[in-house]
């Protein structure tokens, strides 16, 4: 078994925030001067916030961490999602002893490399071949180590030709390209990555995952990575840990991760009206939705596997002479699994209300969220309209023994009674 080599035990991070009394559009020298001599008796009564005195007429605490508990093994791929806000930032900076904890504690086993954000642990003044060293030294390795790893660096990093000139001359690209290089490839046993890679190119970002895949699995490194790309976290990561407003959510598998962040993120929006787009968008009206013959209330609504999925639909048409022929799509991770068809053509419909009908048969879809829109034509050449994202489903994994067995191809007759 994989020994623990981060341990995060009932961790808190907590700020001061000044807020002032009157939303004032400018201060005059008075109010200048008051808040200095209010700021003086502060700083006298230790009113601070890390380092940093706290301006302001009244004093907030902020708990941007809240008894975070976990515990990540040697070698493992962690991803840390979540919304802007949510600490994930934040404990990356405990964990590479940029900050200190307000409370609890974070037991680290061996040297942490961080790629926090762009020219971080960089020298402006120094050249890329100087501040290569300087890292390597700020991580407790001899120049003779960092000698040893120096070409692979420039290799990896390509920005050879300026290596020798002042990294504050480096455009965001090169300064990410170096200092991603220099992470990865000094010798030490985490690597912690926060979303700078989307700073860099394509063909680096894909160049960077692939390092991070190697170091984990090919050097036994443990990888923490912070990104809004779930794309990115999908490919590289085996576990993950989900943080909304300074806690964890749930600390688990990469997938099942993932589809607890796009619940949670779905479930925190507010049902509006169907939005129509397209040139029939003022013919035809999404009116309801129905989902196994409850209306679709709540943005998420949870199915298991071995469940038919009715979908009713009630669209209204305002036009006498109207044709259509109407499609419900079925996407995952913006990517489109199926389509289903109310006909094979436009056919001519009433005005009012149209109710169609739609199934999807059990175990047809994996585990996972699902967004369902809803497209009509109305002949040929076609005119259209579109209603995206009208419902979103999400199929847990209580039944994963038949609906392997089933997308193994071998079919079992009892699934589908």
């Amino acid at each position: 078994m994989a020994e623990t080599i981060i341990k995060v035990e009932h961790l808190g991070k907590s700020y001061k925030i000044g807020h002032k009394d009157k939303p004032a559009s400018y201060d005059t020298i008075r109010d200048l001067a008051s808040r200095s001599v209010k700021n003086f008796a502060k700083k006298a009564k230790g009113v601070f916030s890390g380092n940093d005195l706290v301006f302001g007429d009244n004093i907030e605490e902020f708990w941007a961490l809240t008894d975070l508990n976990f515990e990540i093994k040697q070698g493992d791929t962690v991803g840390i999602i979540g919304r802007n806000g949510a600490g994930k930032s934040t404990f990356l900076k405990i964990l590479s002893r940029i900050t200190e904890p307000t409370k609890g504690r974070v037991t680290v086993k061996g040297r942490v490399a961080s790629l926090m954000e762009v020219g971080t642990g960089f020298h402006p003044e120094l050249s890329g071949r100087d501040n290569i060293f300087l890292n390597g030294a700020i991580l407790g390795m001899t120049r003779a180590e960092i000698k040893l790893k120096f070409d692979e660096i420039v290799d990896f990093s390509g920005v050879e030709k300026f290596l020798d000139t002042p990294v504050k001359r480096y455009s965001s690209g090169m300064y990410v390209r170096l200092a991603f290089a220099v992470a990865a490839h000094l010798d030490s046993e985490i690597l912690v990555v926060d979303e700078v890679l989307a700073v860099g190119d394509a063909e680096f970002q894909k160049k960077c995952l692939g390092k991070m895949d190697d170091i984990s699995k090919g050097q036994g490194r443990t990888v923490l990575f912070v990104s809004h790309s779930i794309e990115s976290i999908r490919k590289i990561c085996r576990t993950g840990i989900l943080l909304e407003n300074g806690r964890s959510i749930i600390h688990s598998d990469i997938e099942s991760t993932i589809n607890k962040y796009f619940i949670q993120s779905e479930s925190n929006k507010a049902l509006s009206n169907f939005a129509m787009s397209g040139p029939l968008k003022d013919v035809f009206k999404v009116e309801k939705i129905f989902l196994n013959d409850e209306i679709f209330k709540n943005v998420v609504v949870p199915v298991n596997p071995d469940q038919d999925i009715n979908i009713k639909v009630q669209i209204s048409n305002n036009s006498d002479d109207q044709l259509l022929r109407l499609a419900l799509a079925i996407d995952r991770d913006n990517v489109r699994v199926m389509t289903f068809h109310d006909n094979d053509i436009p056919q001519k419909v009433e005005k009012g209300i149209i109710t169609r009908e739609f199934k999807i048969p059990r175990f047809l879809l994996r585990p996972g969220l699902y967004y369902i829109s809803l497209g009509g034509v109305d002949g040929y050449p076609a005119s259209y309209f579109n209603a995206e994202q009208v419902a979103v489903i999400s199929v847990n994994d209580e039944w994963t023994v038949g609906y392997e067995e089933i997308h193994a191809g071998i079919i079992n007759s009892s699934y589908f009674k």
